[in-house]
């Protein structure tokens, strides 16, 4: 069976519908799948089993980026098409089964939601397909010979990041002398050429202590770095919910955002919602001791 999986295109959105592909590659162990996603998160899937290929759909204008993804799939027959995106590329192509996702349910997240498509009512777990070889490079990165505390300050948009002094502050106070992260090390995950905008966190993390990895070209490498750490505390973002998706602890710091919607996925998850002003959580007044108090009952809950 031919599969044609849609899923979304930023990298938070594609790592929790991983677990539907899962079911998918479960149910059907002989298919041969096609994912169809973003750009930034293409990499996810290139383990995928079964996988004939990842289609990298770039957003155009006047929507011809669907024209492009149907030219590319349209000369195929499908067992079966699953769309995330409610795109007419799976009204349109030949397929003996079609499954598309509805309308959004606002009443649950988005794990517990994405399962009605293929007829399911219990959530399905994130699942990233990490190779070996990424978990053997991810040791080259990050040996396990200290706890390591990652920090992850980066966002799609301001009002979903908390500031780098504010970051700066936490590291400096939870590494202090009786602080719960004590002399830990610290890996610092951004971009290509962000950390040029995280200064303020660099110089309070002694040069010894200091892990950078910026710009990697393979999440799933990043996602086996994120698998190796103590404690893992950013903003809402992709790289929070693949560090919940590989099960390390994880602190996602909240703004507009509904976490009930959209939060982190994991029981090693935890969320600090930043306060309301008029009306709606702004990032920019959570507190530097809000989540000190978050980190202390993370760490205390773990050594209990």
């Amino acid at each position: 069976m031919n599969i044609l999986f849609i899923s979304w295109t930023r990298i938070g959105d594609a790592v929790l519908s991983t677990g539907v592909l899962s079911e998918l590659i479960r149910r059907h162990p002989d298919a041969k799948i096609t994912v169809v996603c973003g750009p930034l998160a293409a990499t996810l899937f290139a383990n995928v089993p079964g996988l004939t290929r990842v289609i990298s759909l770039p957003k155009r204008l006047l929507n011809l980026h669907w024209l492009s993804l149907w030219l590319q799939v349209v000369g195929q027959s499908w067992g079966l098409v699953v769309d995330l995106r409610r795109s007419l590329t799976a009204y349109t192509v030949l397929a003996k089964q079609r499954r598309i996702l509805g309308r959004t349910d606002q009443t649950q997240h988005r794990v517990a939601w994405l399962p009605s498509i293929i007829g399911l009512a219990a959530p399905l777990n994130p699942h990233l397909w990490i190779s070996d070889s990424q978990h053997a490079r991810a040791a080259e990165i990050l040996p396990e010979d200290a706890r390591t505390l990652v920090i992850a300050p980066i966002a799609a948009r301001p009002e979903k990041t908390w500031s780098a002094e504010n970051f700066a502050n936490l590291v400096s106070t939870v590494r202090a002398p009786g602080a719960p992260c004590e002399g830990w090390r610290v890996l610092l995950v951004a971009g290509p050429g962000e950390e040029t905008q995280f200064q303020a966190l660099i110089k309070v993390v002694p040069a010894e202590a200091l892990v950078l990895l910026t710009g990697h070209p393979d999440l799933l490498v990043v996602a086996a770095v994120l698998a190796r750490a103590t404690l893992y505390i950013g903003n809402d973002s992709g790289l929070t919910h693949i560090a919940a998706a590989v099960d390390v602890p994880t602190l996602a710091l909240f703004g507009p955002t509904n976490p009930q919607h959209y939060g982190p996925w994991s029981p090693h998850a935890r969320v600090v919602d930043a306060p309301l002003v008029d009306g709606v959580r702004s990032i920019a007044e959570l507190s530097v001791g809000t989540v000190v108090t978050r980190v202390r009952e993370m760490m205390g809950s773990q050594n209990s």
